[in-house]
């Protein structure tokens, strides 16, 4: 595909938007948008979500990547200026390249890469084949797509290595075995018994770095690059990074691990150059570019990329940006990034995930939450707290019930990390359902003056 030119820019029109997705994300995603005076109309994909219902007009047609062309009739028919895409699997199944221009042939506005950017995400063979030749610091590692091949590997490992399952796993399909056994079983259940469906089709085996773990998240429209404040983000299901990996437990924003000196080495090192690889193998590339870094004693190296916001990365960025989240989506689609104002506040936040009994492996669903207003926002008042709605929906009666594994995202801003943090759990604690689990150290080691 080749880079298109800038689209034209018209600065002062409203804007019709439609957004997919449904997760705790794109509540986030929501809630940034409705904030924008050039709003004209906001609609969505997934208005059972309690939460974006409340601020989006519903998608009256079906979603999937067999009918696209029934979301492209609905696009044309509100005249939707902006898509914006929120999850990994709508831009691997090519839903940006489908919008992306309407049935009159005119180019549409849409944030997120096409199908050809997002195989950086979606196939991590693949990211680490485009992006070798230019010297990105990395793990050493290797792909299989036979299981034999890679158990004689592994076999042969005296060092720790990571398993990695190279499509998409929901953020689940990293395996850091601690003995040869743990890492045979893990072959055999991805490549095997395919827990991970067809993700586990190939699998990457690659050198366990050591050291903190940051994202650095970079919105770009192909040319321009906007690094944004670093978030760091908590894995595992229980206190103390232990348990089994989830989508995500928990997040704070900004993470002071990274310095001013290290984010430069980022962005010089391992984004522009990214930036460049796309461009010179002609791939359109708009949208957000997610970088998992490790900071190891020999600099920062990245693990993986991911092709959209994390969640729940998101929800702290979003709250905490202070400019016009739709002009920044709009601009880094229509390649007017280098001339958009974009500015976050100085405050912190800290993002807690309620989520359901049996995540990650059976969430039980369908079970009434306490603590939340009628509309879903949290019915105490505590400052500065928004409640995102994850897996949520409501039930025949209009209650609020959970309906997937991470169900809601409790975030809060302040003027400093401790207070954030106090405030985040203080709401948590003013929210119940049975069987709700969460963490208790999210931002912990980075606030160890709080009790």
């Amino acid at each position: 595909m080749s880079i298109s030119t800038p689209r034209s820019r018209n600065t002062s029109r409203p804007l019709n938007v439609l957004l997919i997705g449904g997760g705790g994300r794109e509540h986030a995603l929501a809630v940034a948008v409705s904030r924008s005076p050039r709003l004209a109309t906001l609609y969505a994909t997934h208005t059972s979500n309690p939460g974006i219902a409340a601020l989006a007009q519903p998608v009256d047609v079906p979603v999937s990547a067999k009918e696209l062309y029934r979301l492209q009739q609905f696009c044309d028919a509100q005249s939707i200026d902006l898509v914006v895409i929120g999850p990994e699997d709508p831009l691997s199944e090519g839903f940006a390249d489908a919008l992306a221009t309407t049935a009159a042939g005119r180019p549409r506005a849409v944030f997120g890469p096409g199908k050809l950017g997002a195989r950086l995400e979606a196939d991590k063979a693949f990211c680490r084949q485009i992006l070798k030749p230019a010297s990105i610091p990395m793990p050493e590692g290797r792909v299989f797509d036979r299981p034999e091949h890679a158990e004689q590997f592994w076999e042969t490992r005296d060092e720790p290595h990571v398993i990695k399952a190279a499509g998409l796993a929901k953020g689940k399909g990293v395996i850091l075995p601690s003995s040869t056994e743990q890492g045979l079983e893990a072959i055999d259940r991805i490549m095997r018994q395919r827990v991970f469906g067809d993700a586990g089709k190939k699998i990457v085996i690659e050198q366990r770095l050591e050291g903190p773990e940051v994202s650095v998240l970079a919105i770009t429209d192909g040319r321009t690059l906007l690094t944004l404040p670093p978030c760091q983000d908590h894995k595992r299901l229980l206190d103390n990074d232990r348990g089994l990996n989830t989508g995500g437990m928990g997040a704070f924003c900004p993470a002071a691990t990274l310095d001013q000196e290290t984010a430069e080495t980022i962005e010089r090192d391992i984004l522009v150059p990214t930036i460049d690889t796309l461009r010179r193998e002609e791939i359109d590339y708009c949208g957000v570019l997610y970088a998992g870094i490790m900071l190891t004693p020999a600099g920062p190296k990245l693990l993986e990329y991911n092709v959209r916001f994390g969640d729940p990365e998101c929800q702290p960025l979003m709250t905490l940006l202070d400019s016009d989240a739709l002009e920044l989506f709009y601009a880094a689609a229509t390649g007017g990034l280098a001339d958009t104002d974009v500015r976050f506040t100085a405050d912190d936040a800290v993002c807690i995930v309620l989520a359901s009994e049996g995540y990650p492996e059976a969430p039980k669903i369908g079970v009434p939450i306490e603590g939340l207003n009628t509309d879903g926002t949290l019915a105490a008042d505590i400052p500065g707290v928004t409640v995102y709605h994850a897996g949520t929906k409501r039930n025949a009666e209009g209650k609020i019930i959970t309906n997937g594994g991470r169900v809601l995202s409790v975030t809060a801003r302040a003027g400093t990390l401790r207070e954030a943090r106090q405030n985040a759990y203080a709401a948590v604690q003013t929210i119940s359902f049975p069987g709700m689990q969460y963490r208790r150290d999210i931002a912990a080691a980075a606030a160890p003056a709080m009790s």
